[in-house]
């Protein structure tokens, strides 16, 4: 199939697309494509699926088949941002060169029954996986973390509905953000860590939430839970990756854009600037009111990309000592882990050139959870590539 691809690669003109529609229940096939499609030089743009409405016989008649196709929209790089890319490969002007490049060729919004749709791959996880993918294979050096990445996202493109456009783009989006009644969120199913704090970022993005209201959604969510998945913690979740107003210095902005939206908040808000018992700036709001510090302590909320930056970081020092016990553990088979400490110590290890420990880690982990995740896979991948061997 790679090699399918690479020939689809040669042929097409720099610049254009290539749509791939698949049909199977497996996610492990999916992860194929999408290795293959990279591997042959295409960077993916677009993942949906295909409702064709009248289903097969055996689509009609089983319970276990797969009632809608994948479809992969992908591109081949032009050659301008290529030849660039030699010369600026591995440092911070090269992955803000890839970005741009990446979103022109994105949808700049996509509308469905009135309502505009979240588009996936322009929220910034996704632009740093694409981005991340772009060059590991082409054997460079990835120069900078996801929390660095995420800071510069924000200072460089303007930001609507969670989505980063380039300058040119967003007014498009804004003048389509008028027209229709609302955005349709995306449906998050909480099955390992990764998609419970994109969950919980959605969330509190709508609103800021203390852990009493949160706790009680979250059980809910994860009943999908992955078996090989290292169960946590909702407050552990929380503590590594936003932060909780304790009631003290100004209401941070996050939660006062939430309180504006309740009518009764948001005359008390006006009341207590109007006489003198509120000041705000671009931090939050700096208050003696009473009533407002009551219904904004306690509450977690998205943090700013600059502390979101500070929180990447201690996040990945743990991550990185639970990948360490990985290692040094001498159990042939991990039944249970952190995929994020595998993730990152794979991330870890790909810029040292270490690749014979992401070669011994990955054979620790189950086959089936190696070939049904994407990130990992492409280390792997990549690693046996470079070390000369064969899978």
């Amino acid at each position: 199939m790679t090699e399918c691809f690479r020939e689809y690669y040669r042929v097409l003109k720099p610049g254009h697309w290539m749509t791939v529609e698949f049909h199977n229940s497996k996610n492990s096939v999916w992860n194929a494509i999408q290795e293959a499609l990279q591997t042959a030089g295409f960077v993916i743009a677009d993942v949906r699926t295909l409702d064709k409405q009248q289903g097969s016989f055996k689509q009609v008649t089983s319970a276990n088949a797969v009632k809608q196709d994948l479809v992969i929209s992908c591109y081949k790089p032009n050659g301008g941002l290529e030849e660039r890319f030699k010369r600026e490969a591995g440092t911070e002007e090269g992955v803000w060169d890839f970005v741009r490049t990446h979103l022109k060729q994105l949808p700049v919004a996509v509308e469905k029954g009135g309502k505009l749709e979240v588009i996936n791959e322009r929220q910034n996880y996704l632009l740093y996986d694409r981005m991340v993918a772009f060059h590991v294979q082409r054997g460079v050096t990835v120069p900078m973390s996801a929390a660095e990445f995420y800071a510069g996202l924000s200072q460089r493109f303007p930001e609507r509905d969670g989505m980063y456009f380039l300058p040119e783009q967003v007014a498009e989006y804004d003048r389509k953000r008028m027209k229709v009644k609302e955005v349709l969120q995306l449906q998050i199913l909480v099955t390992d860590e990764a998609s419970a704090i994109q969950w919980l970022k959605q969330q509190l993005t709508r609103k800021p939430q203390t852990f009493q209201e949160l706790h009680p959604q979250f059980l809910r969510e994860i009943g999908g839970w992955q078996k090989h998945e290292k169960p946590l913690e909702l407050m552990e979740l929380l503590e590594q990756n936003f932060l909780r107003y304790d009631g003290t210095g100004p209401i941070p902005r996050q939660i006062v854009s939430w309180m504006r939206q309740s009518a009764e908040l948001r005359k008390i808000i006006e009341e207590a600037l109007a006489n003198g018992q509120a000041q705000e700036d671009e931090v939050g709001l700096t208050t003696r009111d009473g009533r407002l510090m009551d219904r904004a302590k306690a509450r977690w909320y998205v943090p700013d990309p600059n502390k979101a930056s500070d929180l990447e970081k201690l996040r990945e020092r743990a991550l990185l000592r639970e990948f360490q016990d990985y290692c040094e553990s001498g159990s042939r088979r991990l039944k249970v882990f952190r995929l994020e400490a595998i993730r990152a110590g794979f991330k870890k290890a790909w810029q040292e050139r270490d690749y014979a420990t992401i070669i011994a880690v990955a054979r620790k982990i189950p086959e089936n959870v190696l070939q049904e995740d994407p990130k990992l896979l492409m280390w792997y991948d990549q690693a046996l590539t470079r070390l000369g061997e064969e899978a």
